[in-house]
């Protein structure tokens, strides 16, 4: 449409973030706290914190990879398998 801002039907809105934080009521703060509290000792908060400790992605390596996969240099089935059997042992640890 001419003369259309594509931001102007936002107008008036409260960011979506915004009102979250607001409609949060010292209960759920509480609940919040504990869960951050405990995070560790749950599954996932094992999970999450073994996914914390992975190194840097090394974009050399990533961008090498992708150029030998698109020029049919690289079996992919064969090491996709590989590298999910070793994530896999490394989470179940």
């Amino acid at each position: 449409m001419p003369g259309a801002d594509s931001n102007s039907r936002f107008e008036g809105e409260d960011c979506h973030t915004d009102s979250m934080r607001d409609h949060l009521g010292p209960d759920q703060d509480l609940m919040m706290e504990q869960i951050l509290a405990n995070i560790n000792s749950t599954p996932i908060g094992q999970v999450l914190k073994r996914i914390a400790a992975l190194p840097e992605v090394r974009k050399e390596k990533v961008l090498d990879l992708r150029r030998k996969i698109t020029e049919g240099q690289y079996d992919l089935n064969e090491r996709l398998d590989v590298a999910v059997d070793k994530v896999l042992e490394q989470l179940t640890m």
